[in-house]
Protein backbone atom coordinates (compact mmCIF):
# COMPACT_ATOMS: atom_id res chain seq x y z
CA UNK A 1 0.00 0.00 0.00
CA UNK A 2 1.35 3.42 -0.89
CA UNK A 3 1.58 6.22 1.63
CA UNK A 4 -1.85 7.55 2.52
CA UNK A 5 -3.05 11.04 3.33
CA UNK A 6 -2.74 10.67 7.10
CA UNK A 7 -0.36 7.68 6.96
CA UNK A 8 -1.95 5.95 9.96
CA UNK A 9 -3.84 2.76 10.66
CA UNK A 10 -7.58 3.39 10.84
CA UNK A 11 -9.15 2.72 14.23
CA UNK A 12 -11.78 0.00 14.55
CA UNK A 13 -15.38 1.16 14.13
CA UNK A 14 -18.54 -0.27 15.57
CA UNK A 15 -20.56 -2.41 13.20
CA UNK A 16 -23.18 0.35 13.00
CA UNK A 17 -20.71 2.92 11.67
CA UNK A 18 -18.98 0.51 9.32
CA UNK A 19 -22.31 -0.76 8.06
CA UNK A 20 -23.40 2.80 7.24
CA UNK A 21 -20.14 3.51 5.42
CA UNK A 22 -20.60 0.36 3.37
CA UNK A 23 -24.25 1.14 2.69
CA UNK A 24 -23.32 4.50 1.18
CA UNK A 25 -20.44 2.99 -0.80
CA UNK A 26 -22.48 0.19 -2.36
CA UNK A 27 -25.50 2.44 -2.92
CA UNK A 28 -23.35 4.86 -4.93
CA UNK A 29 -21.64 2.09 -6.89
CA UNK A 30 -25.01 0.60 -7.75
CA UNK A 31 -26.24 3.99 -9.02
CA UNK A 32 -23.33 4.22 -11.44
CA UNK A 33 -24.06 0.67 -12.58
CA UNK A 34 -27.74 1.51 -13.16
CA UNK A 35 -26.85 4.59 -15.16
CA UNK A 36 -24.33 2.62 -17.17
CA UNK A 37 -27.02 0.09 -18.09
CA UNK A 38 -29.45 2.83 -19.09
CA UNK A 39 -31.85 2.04 -16.24
CA UNK A 40 -31.67 5.61 -14.90
CA UNK A 41 -32.03 8.93 -16.68
CA UNK A 42 -30.62 12.39 -16.01
CA UNK A 43 -27.48 12.65 -13.96
CA UNK A 44 -26.08 11.90 -10.53
CA UNK A 45 -23.06 12.91 -8.47
CA UNK A 46 -21.77 10.24 -6.12
CA UNK A 47 -19.81 10.81 -2.93
CA UNK A 48 -17.49 7.84 -3.51
CA UNK A 49 -14.41 8.37 -1.34
CA UNK A 50 -16.12 10.98 0.84
CA UNK A 51 -18.58 8.73 2.70
CA UNK A 52 -16.74 9.06 6.01
CA UNK A 53 -17.51 12.79 6.29
CA UNK A 54 -21.27 12.55 7.03
CA UNK A 55 -20.79 9.30 8.96
CA UNK A 56 -18.30 11.00 11.28
CA UNK A 57 -20.69 13.91 11.80
CA UNK A 58 -23.79 11.77 12.33
CA UNK A 59 -23.83 11.50 16.16
CA UNK A 60 -22.79 15.15 16.51
CA UNK A 61 -26.03 16.31 14.88
CA UNK A 62 -29.46 15.96 16.46
CA UNK A 63 -33.01 15.80 15.12
CA UNK A 64 -33.52 19.49 15.90
CA UNK A 65 -30.55 20.48 13.73
CA UNK A 66 -31.00 21.43 10.08
CA UNK A 67 -28.79 19.84 7.44
CA UNK A 68 -28.27 21.51 4.06
CA UNK A 69 -26.75 19.31 1.41
CA UNK A 70 -25.57 19.79 -2.16
CA UNK A 71 -25.44 18.00 -5.51
CA UNK A 72 -23.14 15.31 -4.04
CA UNK A 73 -25.44 14.57 -1.14
CA UNK A 74 -26.58 10.94 -1.12
CA UNK A 75 -24.23 10.15 1.76
CA UNK A 76 -25.58 13.12 3.72
CA UNK A 77 -29.14 11.86 3.27
CA UNK A 78 -28.37 8.24 4.10
CA UNK A 79 -26.42 9.25 7.21
CA UNK A 80 -29.33 11.38 8.35
CA UNK A 81 -32.21 8.98 7.66
CA UNK A 82 -30.83 5.54 6.72
CA UNK A 83 -33.49 5.39 4.05
CA UNK A 84 -31.97 3.84 0.93
CA UNK A 85 -35.40 2.67 -0.27
CA UNK A 86 -36.86 6.19 -0.30
CA UNK A 87 -33.78 7.75 -1.85
CA UNK A 88 -33.48 5.15 -4.61
CA UNK A 89 -37.22 5.45 -5.30
CA UNK A 90 -36.74 9.21 -5.67
CA UNK A 91 -33.88 8.76 -8.13
CA UNK A 92 -35.72 6.05 -10.06
CA UNK A 93 -39.09 7.84 -9.97
CA UNK A 94 -40.84 5.00 -8.19
CA UNK A 95 -43.62 4.82 -5.64
CA UNK A 96 -42.44 5.71 -2.14
CA UNK A 97 -40.03 8.37 -3.39
CA UNK A 98 -39.00 10.97 -0.82
CA UNK A 99 -40.35 13.85 -2.93
CA UNK A 100 -42.67 12.04 -5.28
CA UNK A 101 -39.89 11.49 -7.79
CA UNK A 102 -39.72 15.14 -8.88
CA UNK A 103 -36.58 16.05 -6.93
CA UNK A 104 -34.37 13.30 -8.29
CA UNK A 105 -30.78 12.89 -7.23
CA UNK A 106 -30.02 16.48 -6.23
CA UNK A 107 -33.12 18.26 -4.90
CA UNK A 108 -34.56 16.58 -1.83
CA UNK A 109 -36.51 17.90 1.14
CA UNK A 110 -37.39 15.89 4.19
CA UNK A 111 -38.05 17.17 7.70
CA UNK A 112 -35.04 19.39 8.48
CA UNK A 113 -32.98 18.24 5.52
CA UNK A 114 -32.67 20.04 2.19
CA UNK A 115 -30.35 19.43 -0.76
CA UNK A 116 -29.85 21.51 -3.89
CA UNK A 117 -27.70 21.32 -6.99
CA UNK A 118 -27.23 25.09 -7.14
CA UNK A 119 -23.74 25.99 -5.93
CA UNK A 120 -23.71 28.46 -3.06
CA UNK A 121 -27.48 28.53 -2.66
CA UNK A 122 -27.62 26.67 0.63
CA UNK A 123 -25.24 28.83 2.67
CA UNK A 124 -27.35 32.02 2.84
CA UNK A 125 -30.44 29.91 3.47
CA UNK A 126 -28.63 28.06 6.24
CA UNK A 127 -27.56 31.38 7.75
CA UNK A 128 -31.17 32.49 7.82
CA UNK A 129 -32.25 29.24 9.43
CA UNK A 130 -29.42 29.57 11.96
CA UNK A 131 -30.72 33.03 12.88
CA UNK A 132 -34.18 31.57 13.41
CA UNK A 133 -32.77 28.77 15.54
CA UNK A 134 -30.79 31.23 17.64
CA UNK A 135 -33.99 33.16 18.39
CA UNK A 136 -36.46 30.31 18.69
CA UNK A 137 -34.59 27.06 19.40
CA UNK A 138 -31.38 27.80 21.31
CA UNK A 139 -28.93 24.93 21.09
CA UNK A 140 -29.94 23.79 17.61
CA UNK A 141 -27.63 24.44 14.67
CA UNK A 142 -27.67 24.66 10.89
CA UNK A 143 -25.07 22.45 9.19
CA UNK A 144 -24.34 23.15 5.54
CA UNK A 145 -22.15 21.05 3.23
CA UNK A 146 -20.25 22.83 0.47
CA UNK A 147 -17.30 22.00 -1.78
CA UNK A 148 -14.11 23.82 -2.63
CA UNK A 149 -15.65 25.07 -5.89
CA UNK A 150 -18.48 26.77 -4.01
CA UNK A 151 -16.04 29.37 -2.68
CA UNK A 152 -16.31 31.05 -6.07
CA UNK A 153 -19.88 32.15 -5.26
CA UNK A 154 -20.42 35.60 -3.75
CA UNK A 155 -23.33 34.45 -1.61
CA UNK A 156 -20.88 32.40 0.45
CA UNK A 157 -19.17 35.54 1.71
CA UNK A 158 -22.40 37.41 2.41
CA UNK A 159 -23.53 34.47 4.52
CA UNK A 160 -20.23 34.24 6.41
CA UNK A 161 -20.31 37.96 7.09
CA UNK A 162 -23.73 37.72 8.69
CA UNK A 163 -22.82 34.53 10.56
CA UNK A 164 -19.88 36.31 12.17
CA UNK A 165 -21.73 39.56 12.91
CA UNK A 166 -24.77 37.86 14.39
CA UNK A 167 -22.89 34.97 16.04
CA UNK A 168 -25.01 32.37 14.33
CA UNK A 169 -25.04 28.65 15.22
CA UNK A 170 -23.76 27.76 11.74
CA UNK A 171 -21.50 24.82 10.90
CA UNK A 172 -19.99 25.01 7.42
CA UNK A 173 -18.61 21.63 6.33
CA UNK A 174 -16.24 22.00 3.39
CA UNK A 175 -15.60 18.78 1.49
CA UNK A 176 -12.46 19.87 -0.33
CA UNK A 177 -11.70 17.14 -2.84
CA UNK A 178 -9.26 19.30 -4.78
CA UNK A 179 -11.24 19.64 -7.99
CA UNK A 180 -14.24 21.78 -8.94
CA UNK A 181 -15.96 19.57 -11.52
CA UNK A 182 -12.91 19.38 -13.82
CA UNK A 183 -10.82 22.34 -12.63
CA UNK A 184 -8.13 21.81 -9.98
CA UNK A 185 -8.77 23.95 -6.91
CA UNK A 186 -5.36 25.62 -7.24
CA UNK A 187 -6.39 26.87 -10.69
CA UNK A 188 -9.64 28.48 -9.62
CA UNK A 189 -9.22 29.55 -5.98
CA UNK A 190 -6.68 32.06 -4.68
CA UNK A 191 -5.57 31.73 -1.07
CA UNK A 192 -7.01 29.13 1.25
CA UNK A 193 -10.31 28.23 2.86
CA UNK A 194 -8.72 28.97 6.24
CA UNK A 195 -7.68 32.43 5.09
CA UNK A 196 -11.13 33.24 3.79
CA UNK A 197 -12.77 32.14 7.04
CA UNK A 198 -10.23 34.20 9.00
CA UNK A 199 -11.18 37.29 7.00
CA UNK A 200 -14.54 37.20 8.79
CA UNK A 201 -13.12 36.19 12.15
CA UNK A 202 -14.67 32.74 11.86
CA UNK A 203 -12.89 29.72 13.31
CA UNK A 204 -11.47 27.17 10.90
CA UNK A 205 -10.74 23.53 11.68
CA UNK A 206 -8.79 21.39 9.22
CA UNK A 207 -9.48 17.66 9.02
CA UNK A 208 -6.93 15.58 7.11
CA UNK A 209 -7.79 12.23 8.68
CA UNK A 210 -10.21 9.68 7.26
CA UNK A 211 -10.57 8.00 10.66
CA UNK A 212 -14.21 8.37 11.74
CA UNK A 213 -13.48 8.03 15.46
CA UNK A 214 -10.63 10.52 15.35
CA UNK A 215 -12.69 13.05 13.41
CA UNK A 216 -15.55 12.87 15.89
CA UNK A 217 -13.28 13.46 18.85
CA UNK A 218 -11.70 16.48 17.17
CA UNK A 219 -15.06 18.04 16.27
CA UNK A 220 -17.19 17.21 19.31
CA UNK A 221 -16.17 20.21 21.40
CA UNK A 222 -16.14 22.56 18.42
CA UNK A 223 -19.68 21.63 17.41
CA UNK A 224 -20.79 22.18 21.00
CA UNK A 225 -19.41 25.72 20.73
CA UNK A 226 -21.31 26.23 17.47
CA UNK A 227 -24.47 25.56 19.46
CA UNK A 228 -23.52 28.50 21.66
CA UNK A 229 -23.29 30.86 18.70
CA UNK A 230 -19.70 30.47 17.46
CA UNK A 231 -19.82 29.67 13.74
CA UNK A 232 -17.25 27.21 12.43
CA UNK A 233 -15.78 26.26 9.06
CA UNK A 234 -14.69 22.62 9.21
CA UNK A 235 -12.61 21.80 6.13
CA UNK A 236 -12.17 18.14 5.20
CA UNK A 237 -9.25 17.41 2.89
CA UNK A 238 -10.80 14.52 1.02
CA UNK A 239 -10.78 12.78 -2.35
CA UNK A 240 -13.41 12.26 -5.00
CA UNK A 241 -12.96 8.64 -5.97
CA UNK A 242 -15.34 8.65 -8.92
CA UNK A 243 -16.10 11.04 -11.78
CA UNK A 244 -17.76 14.43 -11.35
CA UNK A 245 -21.08 12.93 -12.36
CA UNK A 246 -21.52 9.68 -14.29
CA UNK A 247 -18.43 9.43 -16.47
CA UNK A 248 -16.83 12.83 -16.99
CA UNK A 249 -13.52 12.29 -15.21
CA UNK A 250 -10.75 14.21 -16.94
CA UNK A 251 -8.26 14.16 -14.06
CA UNK A 252 -4.73 12.96 -14.75
CA UNK A 253 -4.01 9.35 -13.83
CA UNK A 254 -1.88 10.40 -10.86
CA UNK A 255 -4.76 12.29 -9.26
CA UNK A 256 -7.10 9.35 -9.66
CA UNK A 257 -4.49 7.00 -8.20
CA UNK A 258 -3.97 9.32 -5.21
CA UNK A 259 -7.70 9.14 -4.54
CA UNK A 260 -7.60 5.35 -4.64
CA UNK A 261 -4.56 5.18 -2.38
CA UNK A 262 -6.31 7.32 0.23
CA UNK A 263 -9.68 5.60 -0.03
CA UNK A 264 -10.97 4.52 3.38
CA UNK A 265 -12.57 1.38 1.87
CA UNK A 266 -9.38 -0.38 0.92
CA UNK A 267 -7.52 0.89 3.96
CA UNK A 268 -10.16 -0.37 6.37
CA UNK A 269 -10.26 -3.74 4.63
CA UNK A 270 -6.49 -3.95 5.14
CA UNK A 271 -6.55 -2.81 8.77
CA UNK A 272 -9.58 -4.79 9.99
CA UNK A 273 -10.14 -7.62 7.49
CA UNK A 274 -12.35 -9.90 9.61
CA UNK A 275 -14.94 -7.25 10.44
CA UNK A 276 -14.79 -5.67 7.01
CA UNK A 277 -15.36 -8.86 5.05
CA UNK A 278 -18.05 -10.01 7.48
CA UNK A 279 -20.12 -6.90 6.74
CA UNK A 280 -19.13 -5.93 3.22
CA UNK A 281 -20.74 -8.83 1.39
CA UNK A 282 -23.87 -8.61 3.52
CA UNK A 283 -24.37 -4.91 2.84
CA UNK A 284 -23.68 -5.34 -0.87
CA UNK A 285 -26.37 -8.03 -1.04
CA UNK A 286 -28.77 -5.80 0.89
CA UNK A 287 -28.28 -2.98 -1.59
CA UNK A 288 -28.94 -5.35 -4.51
CA UNK A 289 -32.13 -6.42 -2.76
CA UNK A 290 -33.18 -2.79 -2.35
CA UNK A 291 -32.60 -2.16 -6.05
CA UNK A 292 -34.65 -5.20 -7.04
CA UNK A 293 -37.53 -4.23 -4.76
CA UNK A 294 -37.65 -0.55 -5.71
CA UNK A 295 -37.28 -1.24 -9.45
CA UNK A 296 -40.38 -3.46 -9.26
CA UNK A 297 -42.53 -0.65 -7.86
CA UNK A 298 -44.90 1.32 -10.10
CA UNK A 299 -43.93 4.87 -11.14
CA UNK A 300 -44.36 7.59 -8.53
CA UNK A 301 -47.26 10.03 -8.74
CA UNK A 302 -46.59 13.76 -8.78
CA UNK A 303 -49.27 14.49 -6.20
CA UNK A 304 -47.18 12.75 -3.57
CA UNK A 305 -45.64 15.40 -1.32
CA UNK A 306 -42.18 15.43 0.16
CA UNK A 307 -41.77 13.43 3.35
Amino acid sequence: MTETLDGLRLSRLGDDDLGLLLLIRHFELKLLELYGRGDLNGTTHTCLGQEYVPVALRPLLGESDHVFSNHRGHGHYLSRFRDPHGLLAEIMGREGAVCGGVGGSQHIHRDRYLSTGVQGESLPVAAGVALHLKRSEPGAIACVHIGDGTWGEGAVYEALNLAALWRLPLLVVVENNGVAQSTPTASQMAGTVAGRAAAFGIRHHLVVSTDVNEIRISLEGLVAEVREGRPLVAEFVTHRLGPHSKGDDVRPAGAVQAARDNDWYGRYAHDHPEQFHRLDGTVKAEVQGIVDEVAARPPSRREESCA
